[in-house]
């Protein structure tokens, strides 16, 4: 286990990750030609909707050798869009490579990325791709690391030149030139001792690598204060603090002229975690107290469903494996929904294609066949261990469209994939209006459905008529309210009364909601079950629950809310469990509908890219819009420009800017918190 690295390439969209990902594989031997993401040949971007775009649209996995490490290796995607599919590989993940232009640096998909993985408590090391590119500049990318990320960024390699000169790689640790042979693709790297001229270059680099590791490794500062240390104990130095998360290495090249690669596999392997390294997982037990997950290969297996595909009728489960082993034809438990499940085929996953495996063991990523009842962020174990793992966290969509199919036919299609599509993704909604008969899909933006709808085309040979985009609504109150509300009807020929009395207040917005029990009941247990047994408490809450589902207003959920439950009458003979959870809906409902319900609507984080020349226009444009510029400054020899916006008004926006700005303007939309428009 000690030999096995879990990483993740993450970065803003081009910024080479997938170019990266391939040449990685390349130098492993795991293939043995390179396909380009620019021709639609990239191992890693095998959905045709990808290859088409040049973009990654599905986190793809694949395994592959370095030295004596195993490299389970994940490329996620760099579009907004898909960020959920980062997230569920990060919380599976020890390590992550993080991937930045060298030109345009720190950019805002870098910040999401980067942000999530410190949630994680992810190890990073870091490559500035694109050395080659006019413009590259190597040291302004560590300062907006440190500046924006707030990352303790250190070069342990320098470029030799910048731009059209980068030639080589300076290597601070072992002061040594890289150069990477062009006849053979960059496979021989050849390592000669640094020249006077490049040790004078090397040096001020190397000065504040050495520097920066005695302040963040306290086992080095007394060798580095003494000036007696080894290019072992500098290595061994920087793999602590990189496990450590204090410090983060940062190498560079170009992947796509095949520069600087094989560095970043050897950092791989010195510097990111093993799953031994990092700490223990810690999961529910049924009881829910708290216990860890050693990753221990004869414990019972525990392992975390991430991410779930559909494959001719068959499940197909992507597991990261904590604890334990697992084999063919033995059955697992899925906690979460208390269902046994039988394993049938196990894979190790490379892209689209799959190589078979008997068993697999703690601390592995692999592919199954045969749990059924499977879905993302699910818990399965074994041998009668019940023991759940903090889930992974969906995102709320913002966008809706209208599907109609053409006929009946179609519609049972159409069905069919919605249900397939929307298992796969938890990021996306379906819902079916009774009244007109479509089919509203919800999703993270306009590419997450346009996506969608090839996808449909493609697999299904269907081509539904789809409404114009529409936004995701919310609803929440401006006051507070209290409401009394006694349930008494009869219903399936019994009798069901309850009497339920609540308090509702605003929240902060992006707060959420809350529900809460006042203190109408006696502070000992004994005497509060004695007033009220806890089925009629639990289904009050549960109604409270349901009912902020929907609110008065718009009919959608209910949001940035606090509820408290401040009475529960119970009628001797004559209060029921079903008579409670009546009253806390209409209760709620008429409390809600007091305290100045208001709709909220998607408010979106907006960072626009552009020349000098065009800012006035872009300016123009997104107040025109709705959008409040927040702050305004200088990026890469461009101005980059921060605000917030309605989603509603920022239909068509990403034309109208390229148009404004004759297409040399970058945009990146981000959802910010539902708000009032």
């Amino acid at each position: 286990m000690t030999r096995i690295r879990n990483i993740g390439i993450i970065a803003h969209i081009d910024a080479g990750k997938t170019t990266l990902s391939e040449r990685m594989l390349f130098y492993s031997s795991k293939i043995h030609r390179m396909g380009e993401v620019h021709d639609g040949a990239a191992t890693m971007d095998y959905l045709p909707e990808e290859q088409e775009r040049g973009i990654t649209i599905m986190s793809a996995c694949t395994t592959c050798h370095w030295r004596e490490a195993t490299i389970n290796l994940v490329d996620t995607p760099g579009h907004v869009d898909f960020t959920i599919e980062v997230e569920r590989a990060l919380r599976v993940l020890d390590g992550a490579v993080g991937v930045f232009c060298a030109v345009g640096g720190v950019e805002p998909q870098s910040e999401t990325v980067w942000r999530q993985s410190e949630a994680f408590g992810v190890p990073k090391i870091a490559f500035v791709n694109k050395m080659d590119r006019p413009g590259a500049d190597f040291a302004a990318v560590l300062a907006a690391m440190r500046t924006r990320l707030g990352a303790n960024a250190v070069a342990v390699a320098a470029p030799l030149g910048q731009g059209e000169d980068f030639r080589a790689v300076l290597d601070l640790v072992r002061q040594e030139t890289l150069t990477f042979a062009p006849q053979d693709q960059g496979r021989s790297v050849q390592r000669l001792p640094f020249t006077p001229e490049e040790a004078a270059l090397a040096a001020p680099w190397r000065d504040a690598l050495l520097e920066k590791l005695a302040e963040a490794d306290e086992a080095f500062l007394e060798p580095y204060l003494e000036g007696v240390y080894s290019q072992g104990d500098i290595l061994t130095a920087l793999r602590r603090a990189t496990l450590a998360r204090t410090l983060t290495p940062v190498l560079c090249g170009s992947a796509l002229r095949n520069m600087g690669v094989q560095p970043v596999l050897d950092a791989v392997c010195d510097f990111l975690p093993s799953p031994l390294d990092v700490p223990a997982p810690v999961g529910r037990d049924a009881a829910g107290h708290e216990r860890p997950v050693p990753p221990d290969p004869d414990a019972p297996a525990v392992a975390l469903v991430f991410k779930v595909l559909l494959e001719n009728g068959r499940k197909l489960a992507f597991l990261r494996l904590y604890a334990g082993q697992i084999k063919e034809g033995e059955s697992l438990r899925n906690v979460n929904r208390g269902k046994e499940d039988r394993l049938g085929r196990i894979y190790r996953p490379h892209a689209e294609r799959r190589e078979q495996i008997a068993a697999a063991f703690a601390g592995e990523i692999v592919a199954v066949v045969g749990l059924r009842s499977a879905h993302t962020g699910e818990t399965y174990t074994g041998r009668g261990l019940c023991l759940s793992l903090e889930s992974i966290e969906a995102y709320a969509p913002v966008l809706t469209r209208a599907l109609e199919p053409r006929n009946a036919d179609e519609g049972k299609i159409l069905d069919e994939a919605l249900a397939r599509y929307s298992e796969e993704d938890p990021t996306l909604l379906v819902q079916a209006d009774e009244e007109s008969g479509a089919r509203m899909v919800s999703g993270m933006g306009e590419l997450h459905l346009d996506v969608l709808l090839e996808r449909m085309r493609r697999e299904y040979g269907i081509g539904p008529r789809a409404g114009n985009p529409q936004v995701v609504l919310r609803e929440s109150v401006r006051a507070a309210a209290d409401a009394d509300v006694t349930f008494d009807r009869e219903l399936g020929k019994e009798r069901h009364q309850g009497r339920v009395a609540l308090h509702v207040a605003p929240r902060p917005r992006g707060a959420g909601n809350s529900v809460t029990v006042g203190d109408f009941l006696p502070a000992k247990a004994e005497d509060a079950r004695k007033i009220l047994p806890p089925a009629l408490l639990d289904a009050a809450l549960e109604g409270v629950r349901d009912a902020l589902q929907s609110g008065e207003l718009t009919g959608c959920p209910v949001t940035d809310v606090a509820v408290t439950v401040t009475g529960v009458t119970r009628q001797e003979g004559l209060t029921t469990a079903p008579g409670c959870h009546m009253a806390a809906a209409q209760a709620l409902r008429e409390a809600l509908a007091a305290a100045s319900p208001v709709a909220l609507e998607p408010l979106m984080r907006v960072e626009i890219t552009t020349p000098e020349d065009f800012l006035g226009a872009a300016i123009n444009l997104f107040t025109s819009c709705g959008g409040k510029v927040e702050e305004l400054e200088d990026h890469g020899g461009r101005k980059l420009l921060r605000g917030t916006a309605p989603l509603r008004r920022l239909f068509g926006f990403s034309t109208a800017l390229r148009s404004a700005t004759q297409g040399r303007a970058g945009l990146v939309l981000s959802f910010a918190r539902f708000d009032l428009p």
